[in-house]
């Protein structure tokens, strides 16, 4: 699965996106759980202190936020679901 990180992600990960080998019935918490575990320096940046996706980061799964999906955090993923992760965005 691919994933592509914007802004100050792509500072911490090296790259534009990493791909990732997930089993069957791999959720967005397993994959976000993944992504730690090969990018430990972003775990203080996704995850508040109830391992819990902060509320100004945006995870979406082909182009719909999890925010706003019915399963939320615990949709599972197929291996060709595009993933978008967005830090904090600022500005005016």
């Amino acid at each position: 699965m691919n994933v592509r990180f914007y802004a100050t992600f792509r500072a911490l990960v090296g790259a534009k996106n990493a791909e990732f080998l997930i089993p069957d019935g791999t959720t967005v918490r397993g994959l976000l759980s993944e992504i730690i575990r090969r990018y430990p320096s972003l775990e203080p940046e996704l995850l508040d202190e109830k391992r819990e996706l902060h509320r100004h980061v945006h995870v979406l799964i082909n182009g719909r936020d999890t925010y706003y999906l019915p399963q939320k955090m615990e949709t599972v993923l197929e291996e060709q679901d595009t993933v978008d992760i967005f830090p904090p965005v600022a500005g005016g």
